[in-house]
């Protein structure tokens, strides 16, 4: 064999050795590029974490949106517990107006359940007692002392205020109250006098009694006095 056949031949083999490692070369990328996927794999399974993430998030979202709702209806509550606290103190507050007073205790005394009388007294001298008779069915309290007008008199007299008793004095069906009246001085010191058949006295729900005075009428003076309403006659008769 000649040594250019032989070089040919070492030619030709070095030519498919290097094909072959082309080829080799190549498959070889081949593994190189598919060892990425595993990479891209794994960053998929990180993904496949990252939606449970965002899952989360989204539950933090849904949460978060949530709590607005949350916040609404706790607003709503907030704003529905302060109308029925509102209502309720409402309601609270027009029961305490209308019960004022203890169920237990009496109510005022009016014209129409009250006859008042009119009487002088044996003494002290210039003086009038009167009397209060309960002639209703129920037990009711007088006012502290008789506003009385004697006559055109444009104004009370005064109230003697050494006979202001401990506390209002009460009336049960068919009982009487008592108030005495200074009608004028014994020495004639008194100033203003004149003569009257008239007596009123007003209550404090606006109804008036209309007191007949003894048949010839009083006297009366600028030291026209009168006491607080007593339980018994004796005690209106002391001031």
């Amino acid at each position: 064999m000649s040594a250019r056949t032989t070089r040919t031949r070492l030619f030709a083999a070095t030519t498919v050795a290097l094909a072959a490692l082309s080829l080799t070369a190549c498959e070889g990328d081949g593994v190189d590029s598919g060892a990425p996927a595993p990479a891209a794999n794994t960053s998929v399974a990180g993904n496949t974490n990252q939606p449970s993430a965002k899952g989360g998030s989204g539950d933090a979202k849904e949460g978060t949106g949530q709590a607005p709702n949350s916040g609404n209806g706790a607003g709503a509550g907030s704003a529905a517990g302060s109308g029925a606290e509102a209502g309720a103190g409402t309601e609270a507050g027009s029961g305490t107006g209308e019960d004022q007073s203890d169920p237990g205790l009496p109510g005022k005394c009016s014209a129409s359940d009250v006859r008042i009388t009119a009487a002088n007294a044996p003494r002290p001298i210039n003086h009038l007692l009167l009397t209060a008779t309960n002639t209703g069915s129920k037990t009711c309290a007088l006012p502290e002392y008789p506003a009385a007008r004697f006559g055109e008199a444009q104004s009370v007299p005064p109230v003697a205020e050494s006979s202001k008793p401990q506390s209002l004095t009460t009336l049960a069906p068919g009982e009487s109250g008592y108030a005495g009246v200074r009608l004028s001085s014994g020495d004639g010191s008194g100033e203003g006098g004149y003569d009257t058949q008239t007596l009123t006295i007003p209550f404090e729900d606006g109804s008036i009694a209309r007191v007949t005075l003894p048949s010839d009428g009083v006297f009366v003076d600028s030291t026209l006095t009168v006491t607080y309403w007593q339980t018994s006659a004796a005690n209106a008769l002391e001031y």
